[in-house]
């Protein structure tokens, strides 16, 4: 009987908080209202909300409040996301609307790159469920739930309960842009050369072909993956590789990553414009 009235109390919960939700849609409270939603179906440490176009760097939705920004967070807005997994799965269309955890579309060696060590890692999260919605053709909005070590994993039950609001969630955020994007659209910064900083990265010293594969190796994929994507022998990678090495004098690839952020320096004037 006890057990009962925990579950109604639970459910008719459930329901206020998805009816505050919605009655918050055109109000600046809207994110705070999301999180505490989100937070009834399943655990997390931390909640980012962005939106990703193409053409402009990423805007974050919430949390708006500069003292909630880490130095982390800024670093990863202003620069750093073009490593992200999930912005470049987004962009290179192999990653649609729907659920999805970061171990399912980080490249196979992601956790050794330097972007993970010295961005992502900063975030202290063992788990990140990313709840992706498309906003209009050129659009997508991505809502990234952090759990840190001493919470473990998300489990079973609460990725069937993210799975099964999804469409809920998709729904809300859609309205809330229509009736609220441009009071976020008006701080875009556009990229300018920044949407061409992996291609760009050592132009002149690497030919295409290793400026293609430094962009890989920076992003995670191992020399097996890479070899697989770009249909060429690991034999060649290998060769590619240390060319790389030899042509921009490095031995690493946390030289590399540097001189990659050097690069990313440079381009930002232009993306600031």
């Amino acid at each position: 009987m006890q057990s009962n009235r925990t579950q109604q109390a639970a459910t008719e919960n459930w329901q206020k908080d998805l009816a505050a939700l919605i009655d918050n849609i055109r109000l600046p409270s809207f994110g705070g209202v999301l999180e505490k939603f989100l937070a009834s179906q399943c655990h997390f440490d931390t909640m980012l909300m962005v939106t990703f176009k193409k053409s402009l760097r990423p805007i974050i939705l919430h949390p708006t409040n500069p003292a909630e920004q880490s130095l982390t967070l800024h670093n990863y807005i202003n620069r750093a996301y073009i490593l992200d997994p999930l912005f470049n799965a987004i962009q290179e269309g192999n990653l649609g609307e729907g659920v999805s955890r970061l171990i399912d579309i980080a490249p196979d060696c992601f956790e050794t790159t330097e972007y993970y060590q010295s961005c992502y890692k900063e975030f202290d999260l063992i788990d990140e469920i990313n709840l992706v919605i498309e906003l209009d053709s050129k659009v997508s909005c991505a809502i990234s739930l952090g759990r840190r070590i001493s919470r473990g994993t998300i489990t079973r039950a609460e990725l069937t309960r993210l799975n099964d609001i999804y469409p809920v969630i998709q729904s809300i955020i859609r309205q809330f842009w229509l009736s609220q994007s441009q009071d976020y659209v008006k701080y875009e910064k556009s990229e300018g050369a920044m949407k061409q900083a992996l291609s760009s990265f050592g132009s002149g010293v690497l030919t295409p072909r290793e400026q293609q594969i430094t962009g890989l190796i920076l992003q995670g994929h191992s020399s097996k993956a890479i070899a697989n994507m770009l249909e060429i022998s690991l034999g060649t990678v290998k060769v590619h590789r240390k060319n790389i090495h030899t042509r921009l004098n490095t031995s690493t690839q946390s030289e590399i990553f540097t001189l990659f952020l050097a690069h990313l320096k440079e381009l930002e004037p232009a993306a600031t414009i």
